[in-house]
C-alpha cells in the first residue's frame, strides 16, 4: 500500500529548510530513497537531512558515487548511500547494504532504481523534478509503515 504526495519548493533556502525537517522527523531505522536526473539536488537534500540529524559540521556530506556509502555522526547515525555506479548486486551485499537499512540509523539511497528489488517494503521515496534553476517539485511516496507518517513529513 502506497501514498503519494507532491509538494513545490520554490526556492534553496525552501529545499534545505525540507530537508531538515527530514533529518528532524525521521527515527531509527528509516528509510529515504531519493532519485531524479543528475544534478536535480540528491545531494544537497541529503547535506539538509544530515544538518536535521545534527550531523556534526566538520562532517561534510558529499556523495558516495565512487565508494558507494558513507556513514555520518548524529542524533543518529545517517547512512548515505550512491548506487549510480553500482556495477552488481554483490557489490552492496558486500558493503552489508541489509545491515543498513535495518539498521539503527536513517538511510538514504540515491538512485534506488538500481536495486529496486532490494528496496524494503517500508520506505519514503522522494522523486526530486527540477523546474528551473532554483525550483524543486517533489514527489513523496509513503511505502508500509511510512503511510502513517507521511503528514509528519510534509512542511508546514
Amino acid at each position: 500500500m502506497t501514498a503519494a504526495r507532491t509538494i513545490s519548493l520554490p526556492t534553496l533556502d525552501d529545499t534545505l529548510r525540507f530537508g531538515r525537517h527530514l533529518g528532524r522527523t525521521a527515527s531509527p531505522g528509516d528509510i529515504f530513497t531519493l532519485s531524479g536526473d543528475l544534478g536535480a539536488g540528491k545531494t544537497t537534500l541529503t547535506q539538509a537531512i544530515g544538518q536535521g540529524l545534527e550531523v556534526p559540521p566538520d562532517y561534510y556530506i558529499t556523495s558516495p558515487t565512487f565508494s558507494l556509502l558513507h556513514e555520518y555522526p548524529g542524533r543518529i547515525p545517517l547512512y548515505h548511500m550512491d548506487l549510480y555506479r553500482l556495477g552488481s548486486a554483490e557489490e552492496i551485499e558486500e558493503l552489508g547494504f541489509e545491515d543498513y537499512i535495518y539498521g539503527n540509523g536513517l538511510t538514504v539511497i540515491e538512485w534506488p532504481d538500481r536495486l529496486e528489488y532490494l528496496m524494503p517494503d517500508n520506505r519514503l521515496d522522494i522523486f526530486i523534478s527540477t523546474v528551473s534553476a532554483t525550483c524543486r517539485s517533489l514527489l513523496l511516496t509513503a511505502h508500509g509503515k511510512m503511510l502513517s507518517r507521511l503528514p509528519s513529513f510534509l512542511p508546514d
